[in-house]
């Protein structure tokens, strides 16, 4: 079968959903049967998208959780965390991919080149570039008393230092452990809650991947952007780049080589106002027929201009907006129903009362309410069995509020 050489804006949103790990289908793993979800199961997940974005806000729940209940249902969290910090056969390494991510480990050589950038005090925040020329003799002692002492955190060094204004009030300690952290001379051996516990990469990586050759900067990019665009399925230059936060400059260069190579090829897609890329297997589903709730910060939506193009929907995050001009709510999850974006909403775990509040519920322009809710109400009875709450109640407002409401059989929460 000849291979398209344009999409159709349907076509471009099935074959994303489906790079993205998505099933096609809207049966999920039931509640009671969350222990089918195996360590392989999530590997091989993790290992399709190349990453997971880590995000701190525990709202809901920490964000890197989600992607794997959204794709794969039910699953025991603490596997995440195995597979992130158990030890040398751990099978996830923390390093700065799309933001703080959680990356296969065999993945670990491919980011050499930004470890020895910012080693130069290149690629990173400029102020902690000029903290590790002034204090070097500092992040010295710093590098020593890890490796003498590690695994530990910031506030355990012996000379941590005073926080400061900005800078997430952090201390000269942890300044220097995030420059050792992006030089890659130090790695997360585990946290403790989230505080991230420092060590060196040969007590906590495997051997064979720390024993892995180094490839050239240029070679690891290509390597970077092929997964990128495995991932994405279809993506322009733009989405490529965003993935793993290459520069401009480094993936112009490099999706011109993939180009030559034959390893990526060029499509239009309709409405879009640029040229896009697939690889050469490309298949385009003939259906999409999930059901998800996505993290703010799912790898499918993160990049807001390709979710816009993609969907139609214009996501923002609002947590550092004022409450009174938040749109959809503080912690707002896309509601993903067939191959569109059909609902947001803004939800929070009350741990005490055993309840997933639904604190705001929109509708998307294009859906409509006596069909969102019902597919919608099953994923949140999923989610908070899940996440161990024993109920559902929508406490706030939005269009598509009431529906669900009546549908989960709260409507005196409403």
């Amino acid at each position: 079968m000849p291979r398209p050489d344009s999409l159709s804006l349907r076509e471009a949103r099935r074959v994303a959903i489906a790079a993205q790990g998505f099933p096609n289908s809207a049966a999920t793993i039931d509640a009671a049967e969350a222990d089918a979800v195996e360590a392989r199961h999530a590997r091989r997940l993790i290992g399709r998208l190349g990453l997971v974005q880590i995000d701190s806000v525990n709202v809901l729940v920490r964000s890197h959780y989600l992607p794997l209940f959204s794709r794969l249902g039910p699953y025991e969290a603490a596997l995440l965390d195995r597979l992130a910090y158990g030890g040398k056969r751990r099978a996830l390494f923390e390093y700065w991919g799309h933001e703080a991510s959680l990356i296969p480990v065999e993945q670990q050589p491919l980011f050499r080149w930004r470890m020895a950038r910012a080693e130069r005090g290149e690629g990173t925040y400029g102020a902690l570039a000029r903290f590790a020329v002034e204090r070097r003799p500092y992040i010295e002692s710093v590098l020593a008393e890890v490796a003498a002492r590690g695994p530990m955190g910031a506030s355990e060094l012996s000379e941590a230092g005073r926080g400061a204004g900005g800078w997430w009030g952090w201390s000269d300690g942890k300044r220097a452990l995030e420059y050792l952290f992006w030089a890659g001379l130090v790695t997360t051996a585990g946290r403790r809650g989230f505080e991230r516990l420092y060590d060196l990469p040969e007590r906590v990586l495997p051997a064979a991947v720390l024993d892995t050759p180094t490839p050239e900067e240029a070679e690891a990019q290509r390597a970077l952007l092929r997964i990128a665009a495995r991932a994405h399925g279809v993506a322009t230059e733009r989405d490529l780049r965003d993935y793993h936060r290459l520069d401009v400059a480094d993936a112009r260069l490099r999706i011109a080589e993939l180009v030559e190579a034959g390893d990526l090829l060029p499509v239009t897609v309709e409405g879009w106002d640029r040229i896009a890329y697939v690889t050469p297997d490309l298949r385009i589903p003939r259906k999409a027929a999930s059901r998800a709730l996505l993290s703010p910060f799912d790898s499918l939506i993160w990049e807001r201009q390709r979710t816009e193009r993609l969907f139609g929907a214009r996501i923002r995050l609002e947590i550092y907006t004022p409450a009174h001009k938040r749109e959809h709510g503080y912690y707002v999850l896309p509601f993903l129903m067939d191959e569109r974006i059909a609902a947001r909403v803004d939800l929070k775990s009350d741990r005490k009362s055993g309840t997933l509040l639904v604190q705001a519920a929109h509708a998307e322009p294009h859906a409509q309410a006596d069909a969102v809710a019902p597919a919608l109400a099953a994923e949140l009875r999923r989610l908070a069995g899940w996440l161990g709450l024993e109920r559902v109640t929508v406490v706030g407002a939005g269009d598509l509020a009431p529906a669900l409401a009546g549908v989960l059989g709260d409507a005196q929460g409403y």
